[in-house]
């Protein structure tokens, strides 16, 4: 999903020999990723190399990236660490957010990532407000009270903001989306589709490693 219109087009660019082509070279900087101007905080403490993946449960390219990311995660090298941020462009994004960073409190958000994703897209369950929410974690076997309450805490709402100053840091233009080690950034438009921006993430995690 790109900030101001959803992209349809990335999954015919996989058939396409240009993207075949693409496949088997080096990424380009500045065309398939690009460094950022300013590099932004990392919470993984050095020499662990952070990989961000920018999301939204509502995006239909994020729900189809999901399983390709799973399977990647679990081959990353030991140096590395994924970290999930949900990202808002509009308010309306914002509860989803707070779902995230919720689950993640509950020590519930490993279990429960997936189950979101399918709720919204196979179950079409509209969990874009907070009863909805309430009425499906419940649904979960979870506590709906201690759900509510951290969803309107402080601390969540701090989640959240922080994860939108890492959005804007990274200059995300639209989801999936992934950072580097809070120096690049790329995404599935960028590189042409969504393989392609994990041998882009790959790459940039191998630049990570390198004395600066």
């Amino acid at each position: 999903m790109k900030r101001r219109e959803f992209s349809l087009g990335a999954a015919a660019v996989l058939a396409s020999p240009v993207a075949v082509i693409a496949q088997t070279r080096p990424p380009e900087e500045g065309r398939e990723y690009r460094a950022l101007p300013k590099a932004v905080p990392v919470d993984a403490q050095p020499p662990r190399i952070e990989v961000v993946d920018f999301f939204w449960y509502s995006c239909p390219h994020c729900n189809a990236f999901e399983p390709s990311l799973q399977a990647w995660s679990r081959k990353l090298p030991e140096d590395a660490v994924l970290r999930r941020v949900p990202a808002a462009f509009r308010d309306d994004m914002v509860p989803q957010q707070r779902l995230f960073y919720t689950l993640e409190a509950m020590g519930k958000v490993n279990e429960l990532h997936t189950r979101v994703f399918d709720a919204i897209h196979k179950e079409r369950v509209n969990l874009v407000v907070l009863p909805a929410m309430v009425d499906w974690v419940g649904k979960q076997g979870l506590d709906t009270q201690k759900f509510t309450d951290l969803y309107n805490s402080f601390a969540i709402s701090a989640k959240a903001r922080r994860a939108v100053d890492l959005q804007n840091g990274y200059e995300v233009e639209g989801v999936p989306a992934m950072g580097v080690a809070g120096r690049w950034y790329t995404d599935s438009t960028m590189a042409g589709n969504s393989t392609r921006m994990l041998q882009v993430v790959d790459h940039l995690v191998g630049e990570a490693r390198k004395p600066r």
